[in-house]
């Protein structure tokens, strides 16, 4: 005869069989299915942080593109700008080729130089009878003093 707590826990529905049926098969199901969200949100994780490189690269050669860009432009400025004072000044150097073969003229090709420089923002300054100030001035020559050599 078999004892009767024996048969309740044979009917029991949560009870582990070991038939792939109860409470361990249905932790086990739980467990599988929380394995695979943390799979799906992993990728999902790892395909927004290739995006978010994807775009780093892409910002990273757009700036690059764009530091040339301006380096060229600035180079393309420059010589334009040369371009344009070197046309200025052509007719100074005829006019001084001039006053070379004549022995005159040269207070005209002076005035002419002159001209062309304030034009491009040169302005010319006469500290005559002024104290040297290294503050606004610049000293392209030095000339010892007699108490200098001492």
């Amino acid at each position: 005869m078999s004892d009767p707590q024996d048969e309740v826990l044979a009917q029991d529905p949560l009870r582990d069989r070991g038939d792939g049926e109860g409470p361990d098969a249905a932790e086990e199901a739980e467990e599988a299915e929380e394995a695979v969200e943390e799979d799906l949100a992993l990728a999902a994780l790892a395909k927004e942080r290739d995006e978010y490189l994807d775009a780093l690269k892409r910002l990273q050669a757009d700036f690059e593109n764009y530091k040339k860009r301006i380096i060229r432009q600035q180079t393309e400025h420059l010589e334009r700008a040369a371009e344009a004072l070197v046309e200025k000044l052509l007719p100074v150097l005829d006019t001084f080729d001039l006053a070379l073969v004549h022995d005159e003229g040269f207070d005209q090709v002076l005035a002419s130089l002159m001209g062309v420089l304030e034009k491009e923002g040169l302005e010319r300054i006469q500290p005559d009878g002024e104290a040297f100030d290294p503050n606004e001035h610049d000293a392209v020559a030095h000339e010892p003093r007699d108490d200098d050599a001492k």
